[in-house]
């Protein structure tokens, strides 16, 4: 009984995963598939209007979905500190997040498909970000302390946890990224909010993502 839910909780998952378009194959396969993606910059304007757009799930079987991820991780590794990165950021409004895991022993970095926040604590940080698709950019910004996560792997197979202080934080930066949300919009729309300050942002002075 238990697989058959699995197998039907998949099943839901990939009729809600539209097929990659022929424009979105392109961009994954385009040059060394073995290579890292450009990162998108805000100071292009056809860029900034990808970055500013909601993204869809993926078809985590889908053979593409794995050349996708594995170039997102090309790409994060070609930066100088980046900690997370989004598929928005490479040209493909799809759910996929790279994130470095600062909870985790040795901080690795994991990929994460169709990840959704379905719990966050009403207790907030406030921290500096900076982001690798806006230049020279960096403010202080308020994320929930502790979240719980949902997501798949390339397998389809679901998981669930709980993820807190500075690793939860980008974790928020990079699912907001799949909803069109850049942390340079996000300032007016905070200023009439109060939160209690507390530190959770550890090693965060060099780090963007």
């Amino acid at each position: 009984m238990k697989k058959l839910s699995l197998l039907f909780i998949l099943f839901i998952g990939l009729i809600h995963a539209q097929k990659l378009t022929s424009n979105e194959i392109s961009i994954i396969n385009q040059g060394d598939v073995n290579s890292a993606l450009p990162i998108y910059q805000t100071t292009d304007e056809n860029q900034h209007k990808t970055l500013l757009s909601l993204s869809t799930e993926i078809d985590p079987l889908d053979k593409n979905t794995a050349v996708l991820v594995k170039r997102m991780k090309e790409s994060l590794l070609s930066t100088d500190g980046g900690v997370g990165i989004a598929a928005p950021q490479v040209g493909i409004n799809r759910k996929i997040i790279w994130v470095q895991r600062f909870d985790k022993e040795g901080e690795p970095l994991e990929y994460f498909l169709n990840p959704v926040i379905v719990w966050r604590s009403e207790l907030q940080n406030l921290g500096p970000e900076g982001d690798l698709s806006i230049p020279e950019f960096r403010d202080q910004f308020y994320r929930s302390k502790v979240i719980q996560l949902e997501y798949v792997d390339l397998k389809g197979q679901k998981y669930s946890e709980i993820v807190e202080g500075f690793t939860a934080v980008i974790f928020q930066h990079e699912i907001d990224h799949l909803f069109g949300i850049l942390i340079s919009d996000k300032k007016e729309k905070e200023k009439n909010n109060s939160y209690k300050k507390v530190d959770a942002f550890k090693k965060s002075e060099s780090m963007t993502r």
